[in-house]
């Protein structure tokens, strides 16, 4: 995936606290500058308190980040916000391309409680789709491209109310627009409940700053501390 990096951390502390859709906050430099953590998704946890981050450099601080090297020291805050909240069997996870980040966790969950699921997985070409090799063992996913060098031409709304059917919850994480597609789908929808991670700009990370506040039908709301996992249904566009 050109761009994107994949980073494991021993944080012991973090794995042992952490659910799917929970995030931390990176400190991305040595110094204080950049000033400001960057929040990430947590990707996944390993054996022995490892952590994993996959994120995509945009700036300096990922820049920073994604030059670190075994054994250096990398300051976490975490693990932070509310998470996906699964009550039911059959699941479909929705990601449009780094927005894989956090459903890869979610997914190994739901799969450890005995739970089936259904991963679509989009992006623009092929090589920005997740590597297979990387998907957890029983997971099959279906594909879809925008240029359509890897399953069908499109993008995941064009597969979403077929696979949608067979679904109790879905779960999804993507840009915006995704999000606003999904939230026209009303009647292929239907009443199932649909999680979805937001992402905002963060200044503390844990409702200090009000910085990420967003509108609701139910008020604002903050992305760290109500979310990043709140319900489609609540999100005003």
């Amino acid at each position: 995936m050109p761009g994107i990096h994949l980073l494991w951390a021993e944080a012991p502390q973090v794995a042992s606290d952490a659910q799917p859709g929970q995030f931390v906050m990176v400190r991305t430099s040595e110094d204080h500058d950049p000033l400001l953590r960057r929040p990430m998704s947590i990707h996944r946890v390993g054996e022995n308190g490892a952590l994993a981050l996959l994120f995509e450099v945009v700036g300096r601080g990922t820049n920073w980040l994604a030059q670190r090297k075994a054994g250096e020291v990398v300051d976490l805050l975490g693990p932070l916000g509310c998470g996906f909240k699964i009550h039911s069997q059959e699941l479909l996870l929705v990601a449009g391309g780094i927005g894989i980040a956090p459903l890869i966790f979610l997914a190994e969950k739901a799969l450890a409680e005995g739970r089936r699921l259904v991963l679509l997985l989009g992006a623009k070409t092929a090589d920005q789709l997740y590597p297979r090799r990387l998907l957890p063992p029983d997971v099959e996913p279906v594909t879809i491209t925008e240029d359509g060098s890897l399953g069908k031409r499109g993008t995941v709304i064009d597969l979403l109310a077929d696979l949608a059917e067979g679904a109790e919850q879905i779960f999804a994480c993507g840009p915006i627009s995704m999000y606003e597609a999904m939230a026209a789908m009303v009647n292929e929808l239907g009443e199932k409940s649909v999680q979805v991670s937001m992402e905002a700009r963060m200044g503390c990370g844990f409702g200090g700053c009000a910085g990420c506040a967003i509108e609701t039908k139910q008020g604002l709301k903050l992305v760290c501390q109500d979310g990043p996992v709140l319900e489609l249904t609540d999100l005003l566009w």
